[in-house]
């Protein structure tokens, strides 16, 4: 991992209002900034759907908006803010649980631009999403890998870009805009719902023309075992992990293999199922971390059950030990880390690693 450490600051609990939200505590004071400018990054708690806010140098931008139902939160949780104005919406990918509440918000705030992988699915809150950005006068657009716009003042505010997906593919979650959103020297990368395969052919497209190191990574599909591969786990190499879930989903999320692989590489938890909204404060240099959930503290990094990696000294790939396609035994060369059989010169299995 990562020298850098990142602070994780006990303050006064976040001031939020709405549904089930806690009312009475005052909003928490910050990490001392040098410089003055920052990235303030809201994982708003939206339960069982993912919603973050970005604020910097007075611009805000919002990826997705939660579920239907989560409409008038987060309208609310903008008004807290101090929000005026959208430079930019981002809806991930068209499910319920990322667009829904889009068009409570679309409806009540001017945006600049508005972005989502797609401008056609058969939803009713996905219709209600482009009526609300029509009647802005604005249309969606699909953007590109590789494709760049600022949030804040120049040079001195944040970049985003967008890194996939890398191809077309018949599942939605997929299809999930992915953003690297770069403030300093300080990294963030929003995931949406996007899997593994479409994990790996991004690490693909990018291979060699892309540092794909961050501070803090938003944990695609709400933790589900289906994305955050190891290969995408040792490739972002995060400092920390934030997961948004609702408590006691009848998914199960996180699931047990998720947290198991981030266990196994060192990275905390951050779930908002716990700790409700958490809110991280960037200078550039450091990243500071707030929540609203005092009682509660993120849980500490402990090992995970321990993982043998066992490499094929004929094919040079490397697998699980409980890989179906182990190599005989006098084949084996056994690692006790992912990263030393990288180092090693071998690959990922396929099957088992991704």
């Amino acid at each position: 991992m990562k020298q850098r450490m990142l602070s994780l600051v006990l303050l006064l609990a976040l001031l939020l209002i709405g549904c089930g939200l806690p009312e009475e505590n005052p909003a928490p004071s910050t990490y001392p900034i040098a410089g003055g400018d920052t990235l303030t990054v809201h994982f708003i708690d939206v339960g069982q759907a993912d919603c973050a806010l970005l604020e910097c140098g007075g611009e805000y931008m919002l990826i997705d908006g939660g579920n239907v139902d989560d409409g008038q939160l987060v309208v609310s949780y903008l008004e807290q803010q101090g929000v005026e104005r959208l430079e930019s919406v981002v809806c991930t990918h068209a499910h319920e649980d990322h667009v829904g509440g889009l068009p409570a918000v679309l409806a009540v705030y001017e945006t600049g631009s508005v972005y989502a992988p797609t401008t056609t699915y058969a939803s009713r809150c996905f219709d209600d999403f482009l009526y609300y950005t029509d009647q802005q006068g604005l249309t969606v657009t699909i953007p590109s890998p590789g494709d760049t716009f600022p949030l804040g003042d120049g040079n001195r505010g944040a970049s985003v870009t967008v890194l996939g997906p890398v191809k077309s593919y018949p599942d939605t979650n997929n299809t999930s805009i992915v953003l690297m959103v770069q403030f300093g020297d300080t990294r963030f990368l929003f995931t949406g719902d996007m899997e593994t395969e479409a994990e790996t052919d991004m690490l693909d497209h990018w291979e060699g023309r892309m540092d794909w190191n961050v501070d803090v990574l938003k944990v695609g599909h709400h933790g589900s075992s289906t994305s955050t591969s190891y290969r995408f786990l040792y490739e972002t190499d995060p400092e920390y992990a934030v997961i948004s879930c609702g408590k006691g989903n009848s998914y199960g999320h996180p699931h047990k293999e998720v947290v198991s692989r981030l266990k196994d590489a060192g990275v905390p938890m951050l779930r908002t199922d716990e700790l409700g909204t958490i809110v991280a404060v960037s200078d550039g240099r450091e990243i500071s971390v707030t929540w609203a959930n005092q009682a509660m503290q993120p849980a500490d990094v402990e090992p995970g059950e321990e993982v043998t990696y066992i490499g094929n000294k004929n094919s040079r790939k490397f697998h699980l030990s409980t890989c179906s396609n182990l190599p005989k035994e006098e084949n084996q060369v056994i690692f006790d880390s992912y990263a030393d059989a990288v180092a090693a010169g071998y690959t990922p299995c396929g099957s088992c690693l991704g």
